[in-house]
């Protein structure tokens, strides 16, 4: 099992990278407004199935990784880090787009809109970078099995994103219309979620490697 305070602080980066706009959430919130919360929630089926497999294809490589080569540790660290910066950037950069200005979408089935959400999240850099560069930092291999690490922290992200994403598609067409009517709301949310991931990026960068 993982420490608590790396359970914690994975906890705090996955809710950090759910929130900021990305294209699993521009996704899930143009298919709520288009077609109805119902097809919101579908389509978080699929996302979520690409969350599990991701979630297994990182533990079983994250194992053999750290054992193979251990100082990849260091690289993925940094490269975390880095990625953190950018996705601050991007919350701060003046002219953000919001993910609530969206563009209409055709009506699809059911099975479509499970499959596009799948395809969506598989094909999203953000969850990419958060499985190959971030997870690793958040596991001690001397705490016991890295497999079992890697799968908690895992369900996890896998936990904090359904929830979260699932509460945003279901209230997408409210959300869209109070953040449409109170414009600093918005730009405060962009600015704590930016504030927070700089300084989980500059807390990674500084981290010495785990033994």
């Amino acid at each position: 099992m993982p420490h608590l305070t790396s359970l914690l602080g994975f906890a705090l980066v996955s809710l950090g990278m759910v929130l900021t706009p990305g294209p699993n959430m521009i996704y899930l919130i143009s298919r709520s407004i288009t077609q109805g919360p119902a097809a919101g929630m579908v389509s978080l089926g699929g996302v979520a199935l690409g969350f599990i497999f991701y979630m297994l294809c990182a533990a079983f490589g994250i194992t053999a990784l750290l054992f193979a080569v251990p100082y990849a540790y260091d690289a993925l660290r940094l490269a975390g880090a880095a990625y953190l910066l950018w996705l601050a950037w991007q919350a701060l950069k003046p002219n953000g787009r919001s993910p609530f200005q969206v563009r209409k979408l055709a009506i699809d089935s059911p099975r479509k809109l499970f499959v596009m959400g799948f395809v969506t999240n598989l094909l999203n850099p953000k969850i990419a970078m958060l499985y190959l560069a971030l997870l690793p930092q958040f596991i001690d291999p001397t705490a016991g099995s890295v497999l079992t690490q890697s799968l908690v922290l895992g369900s996890t992200q896998t936990i904090i994103s359904v929830g979260v994403n699932g509460l945003i598609a279901l209230g997408a067409g409210s959300i869209a219309l109070f953040l449409g009517e109170r414009p600093t709301w918005l730009k405060l949310q962009r600015w704590l979620m930016g504030t927070v991931l700089a300084g989980l990026a500059v807390r990674m960068a500084l981290e010495t490697r785990k033994a």
